[in-house]
């Protein structure tokens, strides 16, 4: 969606801020022997006490509320009866509907004494997301965002999983345009002021080729490698993007 009016800025900060809530609670409560399935059960009532809802389970059916992938799980991990571990690397995927605005976010935690391989993972992804916003503004090429996290992810000796990427986002929760995390030569969308994005880095230790488990939802790297992803839900302007899904 495109910013249009005060009410939209009123409606995507409100739901913005309890995605970022939602985050921090998850990433408050994350802790060795705690199952996701708990986690989500907390970000549930969270998330209703606030008034929103899951825009996965209602939009797609996603069985759940927020959504859980843990170590080289890459995205939709369903929560259920795993219990978390020492070093394990957890990604929260958080996405909510209130008032009939949508804003998304996701981030990694790597859980007690992580890996240094982990933790150069974790930062890689946040370290990629602040590069795009020196790109992402009014006039920019969407192509030229993903350059910039594939730079970046590359330099640190990791690599980005092309066939996932950042969207739009605001009244649903995918809208035009897709945006790549490399330099897709095809995408020749330039961004608008006031346009609403999710830009996501989701980059994987090892190669960055993907199974779908047999749930259906759970999407995997196929040699097993650790992946991590970094997001948030951003409007665009003439200078640095703004920050959405920021308490």
């Amino acid at each position: 969606m495109s910013i249009e009016s005060d009410r939209d800025w009123r409606g995507l900060r409100a739901v913005g801020r309890i995605v970022a809530l939602t985050l921090d609670l998850l990433e408050r409560e994350a802790a060795v022997g705690v199952t996701t399935a708990a986690l989500d059960a907390g970000a549930a009532a969270f998330i209703g006490f606030h008034g929103a809802f899951s825009a996965p389970a209602r939009t797609y059916g996603f069985p759940g509320t927020v959504l859980v992938s843990v170590n080289d799980a890459v995205v939709h991990g369903i929560p259920d009866g795993r219990a978390l571990r020492d070093g394990d690397v957890v990604k929260f995927d958080v996405t909510l509907e209130k008032d009939g605005y949508v804003a998304d976010a996701a981030r990694t935690v790597v859980l007690g004494r992580g890996s240094e391989r982990a933790l150069a993972l974790k930062a890689c992804a946040e370290a990629a997301f602040a590069r795009a916003m020196d790109v992402a503004r009014a006039g920019a090429l969407v192509r030229h965002v993903g350059a910039a996290i594939d730079a970046e992810v590359c330099a640190r000796g990791f690599r980005v999983i092309r066939e996932l990427g950042g969207h739009g986002v605001g009244r649903t929760i995918h809208e035009p345009p897709f945006m790549p995390n490399f330099d897709d030569h095809r995408q020749r969308h330039r961004l608008s002021r006031g346009l609403v994005v999710a830009i996501e880095p989701i980059i994987a230790a090892g190669a960055p080729a993907m199974i779908t488990d047999d749930d259906g939802w759970t999407v995997r790297t196929k040699d097993a490698s650790l992946t991590a992803h970094f997001e948030h839900t951003v409007a665009i302007t003439d200078g640095r993007p703004i920050l959405l899904t920021a308490a």
